[in-house]
Formats: structure tokens, sequence, C-alpha cells
């Protein structure tokens, strides 16, 4: 049926398949001149592929000299990560110091009674005030949870609200401070101080404290001296130049709010021939010294310790806190001191008398700890607004705010917070929990960062080698060899093989990224220490007991690390293998020198603005466009020649029917005229 003819549907010679025969062989350079482009464009992509990982290792060479260098890096390491730990910057020094942790920095959380589930927050105006920030909610009223959510959009970074549901059918409000340190107390006031009143959080102290006022007496089963520096008389005690002296308190002495100590003291300056001769020590470690007359001939004067800071308050954790210095008066004067105010919440255990003095006696007497009569009564109403710890119920206060004490070498030192970043340069200490024991900390060199560096500088350049292997060698070897690739990327490794066979930049390359790793540098630190082998680095690193056969990939130029031979090279030579990889040899505070130098130096020109894989994408692109222009003049010949050829055979089929027109015509003519015979 194909080979049937019908007129007006289908030509008579098959003139379609002609032409389309005819087109095929003309267009045969066009398709050549496609695949050409396509060749091009992959060309361009490999390129583009190579400065990628030309980039890639530049960047990691650089990093080995710049500011960034991984050499520098510095992290903490802590004998006791559960009491200490602590984080490092590029400008600490390298050092090793002991941390005791006295306690942790916390922050005021207060629990309240069971309540009942369907307790209710009474409307009003609610104050809370953290240290010096007030926090005010006004609440319409509603339950616990509602009263909880509105605070906490409230508190945001100061203070926190949470429904526990502490036993079946009823719930616990708990409000706490987000915000450590002993000044930052959590305070109520408003209609804040009547609801945790209320819920059974605090109360109000109804008594003042049982031992107050308390007198001190002055007697020798009392009074702890030092040798014979101190003595009393009668209701007054007498601490010599250079003597010491203690009056423990016994039960201890609980600060409370409005306490106060009181004593009247008075000096009295000794007369030159009772100041201790030189020589002669006049408080443990302070002696007094003297200096001879340039002559020799006048007897040296002692020297002279003025210290008005006598009396210290010592507290049930060691710690003490001086009182302000006196005054110099050979009649006795009267000292008033808040207690809150120089004690906090400590408990004092002790007052102790320390007169550092060469040439002045000190007195004291009438020494009282209590709440004045004009206060009394304030102690038994002390509002929760001016000191909520006062008003703390029994096991309602869950934790209470205070600083963070730690000893640092045997000095005290205290922050409101457990984060700590301006104690020792360039370290962040955060403290985690109390220890009895010293915790040691280390300030050392980051030899795992400078360790991955190098690891990721080797894999950057084997990455790079096997590149330019793949593009300029057409050996299925080299594939088989990189064991890592998956079988996808072997197909696209197989694509790429010899497409640059003979390009001789990239022998350039190559031959002097293998220079490079085998090159000799210079170093002050260790001359010994001048190549990469040396640290465990090369194109034949290998271990003891491995095969010593014949293996072509090591001649490929790929590195090999020996990790054991790295780790010790980076535990005992870690300023050498600096300069191995960067190195000022002038001291121009330039590096102009060593491994990561010259793999920055030669890997530059090649990714480098206008470099050379930007010249050879750039001719590409340029044979590309032409192509395509001759591609788009192709096509019009192609057309041209394609419509040429449909007229051609048209006109040869019209004629063919016309010529059959013609004799069917005459054969009718024929057959009539025979008729009509």
């Amino acid at each position: 049926m194909s080979d049937v003819y019908m007129p007006g549907v289908k030509s008579r010679f098959n003139s379609e398949n002609l032409v389309e025969g005819l087109m095929r062989i003309e267009r045969i350079p066009r398709e050549r001149v496609g695949k050409g482009i396509e060749t091009l464009q992959a060309q361009k992509t490999y390129w583009q592929e190579l400065g990628r990982k030309v980039s890639a290792l530049r960047e990691s060479a650089r990093s080995f000299v710049s500011f960034q260098n991984p050499f520098n890096d510095r992290i903490v390491t802590s004998g006791d990560e559960s009491v200490l730990i602590g984080t490092a910057t590029r400008e600490a020094v390298n050092q090793t110091r002991d941390f005791t942790v006295k306690q942790t920095a916390q922050a005021d959380r207060f629990l309240s009674q069971p309540l009942e589930d369907n307790y209710r927050v009474e409307a009003g105006s609610y104050t809370f005030t953290v240290g010096k920030d007030e926090v005010s909610l006004n609440f319409r009223g509603g339950s616990l949870r509602e009263f909880a959510d509105a605070l906490n959009r409230r508190g945001r970074d100061k203070i926190q609200a949470s429904v526990i549901p502490i036993q079946r059918g009823s719930k616990s409000l708990l409000i706490e401070s987000k915000v450590t340190g002993a000044e930052n107390r959590l305070v109520f006031s408003g209609a804040a101080e009547n609801l945790p009143l209320s819920a059974g959080m605090i109360e109000r102290p109804v008594e003042q404290p049982k031992d107050l006022p308390r007198n001190i007496a002055l007697t020798g089963e009392t009074l702890i001296t030092d040798g014979q520096s101190a003595e009393v008389s009668g209701d007054t005690l007498k601490v010599y130049a250079g003597g010491q002296a203690a009056i423990p308190l016994d039960p201890a002495v609980r600060t409370a709010p409005n306490l106060v100590l009181a004593f009247e003291a008075a000096t009295e300056i000794l007369s030159e021939q009772d100041i201790p001769e030189p020589d002669v020590a006049v408080d443990g470690d302070l002696a007094a010294e003297t200096e001879g007359s340039e002559t020799g001939d006048s007897p040296p004067l002692p020297f002279q310790v003025d210290d008005l800071e006598v009396i210290a308050l010592k507290f049930t954790d060691g710690s003490a806190a001086k009182l302000p210095a006196l005054e110099d008066s050979e009649t006795f004067q009267a000292y008033r001191f808040s207690l809150p105010e120089l004690t906090g919440e400590k408990t004092i255990v002790s007052i102790d008398f320390n007169n550092q003095n060469t040439h002045r006696d000190v007195s004291v007497r009438n020494i009282v700890i209590s709440v004045p009569d004009d206060e009394e009564n304030a102690v038994a109403a002390v509002a929760v607004a001016q000191d909520t710890a006062a008003a703390v119920a029994q096991g309602s206060l869950i934790s209470a705010a205070q600083d963070a004490v730690i000893f640092m070498d045997g000095i005290e030192i205290s922050r409101p917070s457990n984060t700590i970043d301006d104690l020792v340069p360039g370290v962040t200490l955060i403290v985690k929990a109390p220890s009895e024991r010293p915790v040691k900390i280390e300030v050392v060199p980051d030899r795992e960062s400078a360790k991955e560096a190098i690891i990721s500088l080797v894999g950057n350049y084997n990455r790079l080698m096997a590149e330019m292997n793949i593009l300029t060698r057409n050996d299925e070897r080299l594939i088989q060899e990189l064991s890592y690739l998956s079988p996808e990327e072997q197909e696209e490794m197989r694509n790429k093989l010899g497409i640059f066979s003979g390009e001789s930049t990239l022998v350039q390359l190559k031959t002097g990224l293998q220079r490079v790793a085998a090159g000799s540098y210079l170093t002050s630190l260790e001359r010994d220490l001048t190549m990469l082998p040396q640290i465990g680095i090369g194109t034949d690193v290998r271990k003891a007991g491995a095969t010593t056969g014949y293996d072509p990939s090591r001649l490929r130029g790929y590195l090999e690390i020996d990790e054991k031979a790295l780790d010790a090279a980076l535990e005992t030579h870690l300023p050498a293998i600096q300069q191995l990889f960067g190195y000022d040899t002038d001291g121009d505070l330039i590096i102009d020198s060593g491994v990561a130098y010259m793999l920055d130096r030669l890997a530059k020109p090649y990714v480098e603005t206008g470099g050379i894989v930007t010249l050879k994408t750039g001719a590409i692109d340029s044979r590309i466009a032409q192509d395509n222009r001759r591609i788009e003049t192709m096509d019009r010949q192609l057309a041209a020649k394609e419509a040429s050829l449909k007229n051609q055979y048209a006109q040869m089929e019209g004629a063919y029917s016309r010529m059959e027109q013609m004799s069917t015509s005459l054969d009718q003519f024929s057959q009539r005229a025979d008729n009509n015979r």
C-alpha cells in the first residue's frame, strides 16, 4: 500500500525522502561544528573544575601564611571538666594555672507551696526587680498558667515563671531570675508582694534574731592573740604595733537586715624610742627594713608602715572583709557599720585585728552587734520589696542569688556570672560546679586544628594532582587507583581521560607542585627540620612492615601522610613546623618562604583575575561564539538548500503531471478519431 500513488496526497517519486537524504549529506559539516562546540563546552567545564581545585589548594595554603594561621590557635584543657572548662582566643598565652571553685554563680528561684488547680491570681500591678532592672506586669487576673505566660512575655531575659505539677490535683508556681550574681536579687513589690506571701513562697520574719543585741565580752578565754602583741584591760582591747588578735563569735552571727556593728576605737602614736628596732619583724612576712646613712655615722631609721585598716570580719567560708580605715585619734571615737553592706548574707565567725603599723597602737572597746533601738520594730515588719531573702520561707528558696567565687593560684576572685572572660587575657572560663581540690587549667596550642589544616592541604594537593593526571593521560589505571571514587564519578573521569593530553600549562603546574612538595626550606628554630618527609608527609612514606615492592601509583605525585609521625612531630616540634609551612626569613613581618608560601605563589597565576584558567576559558568562549556564528550561517544555507530542492522536485512533479495529462488527452483524441471512422 505504501507504493500506491494518490494524487495530491503522496509524491509520485517520494520527493520528501529524496530531499531528506540529500540534506542529510549537506548537514554533515554543520553537525561536525556542533559536536566541536560540545567538546569545547566540556573543555571549558573541565578547566573551571581544575580552577576550583587550584583555588581550594591555594586557600588551604594561604591559611598557613595569614593571620588565621592554625598554628596560633589556642585551646583550654581542664583537669576536671565537670568543675571548670574554658575557651581561648588566638591572643591567649600558653600558661598553666590552678583554680579552686568555692561556689558557682546562681540566681534567685522561688517555688510556691502546692496550690489547687483552680487557684486564681488576683488582678493587679505586679513589679519584679532583678538588680537594677525592673519588670512590671499589669495582670487582669486569671489562672497560674495565664499569669506565668503573661510574666514570661514581659520578663524576657530577666525573669521567668513556670507552673509545675508537683502533686496530682495541685500545682506549684516557680518564679526565677535569669540573671546570676549576688547584686541581682529578685525582689517582689506591689501586687507581686502579696502573691508569693499567699502562695507560700516567702514569709515575713516575725522576730529579730535571738542572739541580738550581742555585747562582745573581752576575756582571756575568748580572745586569741599573736604572742604578747595584744592585751585586754577591762572592756578594752589594745593591739600593739605589729600585733594581731582575734575575737571568735560563738555562736557565729548570721547577717540580717538592719544589723550593725558598733565600737569605739583610739590610736596612740609611739615615741621614737618605742618604735621597733630595724630588722625586727612586725607582722609575719613583713619585717622592718632599714637603710644605712650615706656616711655610716648615724644609726639607720626603721621603715615606717601606716595602715589604719586594722579590723576585718572573717566568715564561715574562710573569706574576710576589711572594715573602712580608722581615724588617728588619741581619744575614743565611735564607729558604726551596716553589716549587710559589708558582708552580704555571710555568717561572721570572728572579728580579726591586724595592726601592721610600726609606730601606732590601736585600742578598741564597747564592741556590740545589734539592731538599733529605732529600727527593732522594722526588723519584724521588713517589707518584701526591701529584702526578699530575709523573708524566705523554709524550703521555698530553691536557689539564692550569689556570685561565683573561685581561687586562682590562691587568689580569691568573685564574679556575678559563671562565664568569666576578664580574668586571664584571651581566655573565657566557664564555672560549672564547686570543687574541693584545685583544677589545673592549661592554655596550649591547638595541635588538632593544625593537624586538620595540614591534612586538608594535602587532600587538596592530591585532588588537584589526580585531576591533572586524568586530564593529561589516557590511562584507565589512573581511575582504578582512585579507590575513593563512586561508580558515577569513575564514569565521569573516563570522559576526561587524556582530553588535555600534551597541554604544556598543566605539565608545568604538575611539575611545579612536585618540586614544592620535595623542596627544602629554611627554618630558624630547628635547622634539621627543613622538609615535609621529616614530619611524615611525602610521596613514598612507608610504614614499618609495609611492602617495598613496585607500586606505580607512587609515581603519580600524590602525597601520603604517616599520621603517627605527624602527631609526634606536632607534639614536639610545633614552632618549627609552623616555619616549615611559612617563615619570614628577612624579619619584615611578611612570610616569604615555606611550603604553603610556595604553593600559594605557584597557584596564584592560574586562578587570579585574568589568570591562566580565565584565559583558557575565555579562549574557549571565543571559539564557541565563532562556531555558533558558523552554525547560524550554515543553518540559513541549509534552509535555503532544502527549500531549493523541494522547489525543484515540486517542479519536476508538476512537469510530469502535465506530461501525463497531455498523454491522456492525446489518447482520448486518438480514441475518438478511431470511433468516428
